[in-house]
């Protein structure tokens, strides 16, 4: 074991990105200094715990100063999101402790747990409220939640090449093989929701509840949903594990929701299904948002659940339609519909063989097909699509000379989105990508690449000149953002039975 001094300390810190709050929390109150990297780990963790802890209370303190509705909204969603980094944090401590998780999966929950801070402080610049979470932003957490990613880093990139990815993860039992393929799916399912006169579930939500309230243990819980069209916003939370959406299909199997950022609720709290939990599930079914595109931000799903799988649905929005917030997601064989930042959000996440389409947006709006939202350079996050279709869907088709319809902006410094064998059509502008407003805000810092897609709008001669737009020719870069490597899916997808590509 290397012996250690003050000097080695302080020279640790100053490889993270905020050195001081690195030292303060070593030397602050600590009896003993760490004696090596894998105890500043350690120790840098639990003083990022500790700083949560605090943070929380400060949250608390605020929930007697919501006077008003978007008060209450914004306290509602810092309050869930710090818990949520608690939690995170705590299973990342615990996980490393005892050598029961990789330092890929440490990555993403440290990627999550920024990102839930980063959520709350956007949320109340939305609705003007900056000065109203300002105790939880100078609380110093997000801070040391990055000198978090920069120390684990340092420890992926020693384990990556070697790392082997586990068959099927804890979540996954022998029964959810085959799940989401299989007809006989429908005959497992623990409850049925049904709107047919004497159903003893009318609505999702009350199956969710009785869900909560049995000891059901880790096991998967499958809520069949039988065709209707159920108006319901539903939050799936952390308590919440391996719930599983079973429709008749996505024609026929509709959940919608109409609340918008118009309407006095931030883009978060928007959404008509918000899920949580890790390991979820979804198979024919449809998640809509009806406020249209003239009431703003208005989100059709929300998922922060890591190991989730979004198979044969649809998503039907204008402006923000999925919000991939957090954590590692697959979407397979999926329509999605929208007008500006159609995709957005800060997880690791693959969209495969989905149709993705543009409609008609408001008068003088752009469409934006993503926004990712990648806030740390060490965070391990992107969108990824590939062996997709872009298109325009049939309401912008008769306009679509007089709608500019761009693949992504960035919506945040680290922003970071690829396209890769994917059709393009006619609709999407020459440049491909669009600037943050009238600025060069992340031009050098993002990462947006292209590679071997096709049709009419691949061409990549007049996209943008900036330093951190890629077009790929190298399938070794590429493949960094494939099912295997950005989300770790070779082994927890083939649990599933989800047909997937794991490379190019």
């Amino acid at each position: 074991m290397e012996s250690h001094n003050d000097d080695d300390v302080s020279r640790w810190c100053h490889t993270t990105p905020h050195p001081k709050h690195c030292m303060y929390s070593l030397f602050h109150g600590r009896a003993h200094l760490p004696r090596n990297k894998s105890e500043f780990r350690m120790v840098s963790l639990e003083a990022a715990l500790d700083q949560a802890h605090i943070t929380r209370g400060c949250a608390t303190n605020l929930e007697k100063l919501c006077l008003g509705k978007r008060k209450k909204e914004v306290w509602r969603d810092c309050y869930k999101l710090v818990n949520n980094t608690i939690i995170l944090l705590n299973q990342t401590l615990t996980g490393l402790k005892n050598n029961k998780i990789s330092d890929f999966d440490a990555q993403t929950w440290l990627s999550a747990a920024l990102t839930n801070l980063q959520t709350c402080f956007s949320g109340s610049r939305e609705v003007n409220l900056t000065s109203f979470v300002s105790p939880i932003k100078t609380s110093n957490l997000t801070e040391m939640i990055s000198n978090n990613l920069a120390i684990n880093q340092v420890f992926l990139n020693q384990t990556q090449k070697s790392d082997k990815m586990e068959d099927f993860p804890i979540w996954v039992t022998k029964k959810d093989r085959k799940l989401m393929q299989s007809a006989s799916i429908y005959k497992r399912a623990n409850v049925t929701v049904s709107q047919a006169k004497g159903s003893f579930f009318k609505t999702i939500q009350s199956a969710l509840d009785y869900a909560a309230s049995i000891n059901r243990g880790e096991g998967r819980f499958i809520i069949y949903i039988k065709r209707g069209v159920y108006r319901e916003n539903i939050d799936i939370g952390n308590d919440m594990k391996n719930i599983m959406f079973l429709g008749d299909g996505l024609r026929y199997t509709i959940i919608t929701g109409d609340r918008s950022m118009t309407g006095g609720f931030t883009t978060y709290s928007t959404a008509t299904v918000g899920v949580d939990g890790t390991g979820f599930m979804a198979r024919g079914i449809t998640f809509r948002n009806t406020a249209g595109p003239g009431k703003g931000q208005a989100v059709a799903l929300r998922s922060a659940s890591d190991l989730s799988v979004f198979y044969a649905c649809s998503f039907e929005g204008y402006q923000d339609t999925i919000f991939t917030l957090s954590q590692r997601q697959f979407y397979k064989l999926c329509y999605i519909y929208g007008t500006v930042d159609i995709i957005f959000g800060n997880a690791a996440v693959v969209f495969q063989n989905c149709m993705i389409l543009a409609r008609r947006p408001l008068n003088g709006q752009a469409n934006m097909i993503t926004a990712q939202g990648r806030g740390d350079p060490f965070q391990n996050t992107g969108i990824s699509i590939h062996n997709s279709r872009v298109m325009a869907a049939p309401d912008l088709q008769p306009v679509v000379g007089s709608v500019r319809t761009y693949l992504g902006r960035p919506w945040q410094e680290y922003s970071r989105t690829v396209f890769m064998k994917t059709f393009i059509d006619t609709h999407v502008n020459p440049q491909g990508w669009s600037p943050w407003g009238n600025t060069d805000f992340a031009f050098s810092t993002l990462y947006f690449g292209e590679y071997a897609n096709f049709g009419p709008g691949a061409a990549t001669r007049d996209r943008v000149k900036w330093p951190g737009y890629h077009i790929i020719d190298s399938p070794s870069e590429a493949s960094q953002f494939t099912v295997e490597r950005l989300i770790s899916g070779r082994g927890w997808l083939r649990a599933t039975e989800v047909p997937f590509i794991a490379g190019l």
